[in-house]
């Protein structure tokens, strides 16, 4: 009885790890991937705009555009966390919908955080391709928009930098997810949470394997894209 007990209370375990490790990344995974439809194409746009002369005016407004991302990449979650609660919680203007203490809301916020991330880097990665590329493009015959392609092509490694980025401040959060999410057992737990839930409950043995996990996909994922960029670098 003892021993089936001692079985039980294992398989329980380990398939609560499994359940907080598949949240985790569904979670960060979809923030990143809606994260990179949005903020490749804008960071792509607006590294193409230093190709083409501004008025003064215009050069405001492009330096304060850049510096308000540049601004947004370093957001506090749990202030992104706390505004996103307040857009959701029951007397917010999203409240009706019920996502708060959900995924959903869990994903919402980690997609405000990554946006900027991928936005920015991606923006920076375009700036810095030699504008003689774009202009022996032209010259060719490419049409703008090959241009911009080859330009982005160019630019690749730094949007798949970008990517890595993002992916590595959303599986890493904790306090923005913890206040959207609510931290629910077997519903809203994800590994950064858990772990610091389990560490104050004193559960050491699975704090150290959720790190342990946690630890391990940030390595996996790094090092599948750094093959990628190396690959690509090669070619």
């Amino acid at each position: 009885m003892l021993a089936g007990d001692g079985n039980m209370a294992e398989s329980i375990f380990w398939e609560e790890i499994l359940s907080i490790t598949l949240l985790s990344l569904r979670v960060s995974g979809t923030a990143v991937l809606i994260g990179a439809l949005i903020g490749i194409p804008v960071g792509t746009v607006l590294g193409f705009r230093q190709f083409k002369g501004k008025r003064i005016l215009m050069r405001f407004v492009d330096i304060m555009l850049k510096s308000l991302i540049n601004t947004f990449m370093g957001l506090p979650p749990v202030v992104v966390g706390l505004l996103v609660y307040l857009l959701l919680t029951a007397s917010g203007p999203l409240g009706s919908l019920g996502l708060l203490y959900t995924p959903t809301a869990m994903i919402i916020t980690q997609l405000i955080m990554v946006v900027p991330i991928i936005i920015g880097v991606t923006m920076s990665a375009v700036g810095s391709v030699e504008k003689a590329v774009r202009e022996r493009a032209l010259s060719l015959g490419a049409t703008e928009r090959q241009a911009a392609l080859l330009i982005l092509r160019e630019a690749r490694m730094g949007v798949l930098t970008s990517i890595i980025v993002a992916f590595g401040a959303a599986i890493s959060e904790v306090g923005g997810i913890m206040i959207t999410g609510g931290n629910i057992r077997w519903w809203t737990r994800t590994l950064t949470t858990a772990i610091v839930v389990e560490t104050e409950l004193g559960d050491f043995p699975m704090a150290l394997t959720l790190g342990a996990i946690l630890l391990s996909i940030a390595f996996l994922v790094n090092l599948a894209l750094t093959i990628v960029q190396l690959k690509g670098a090669r070619r």
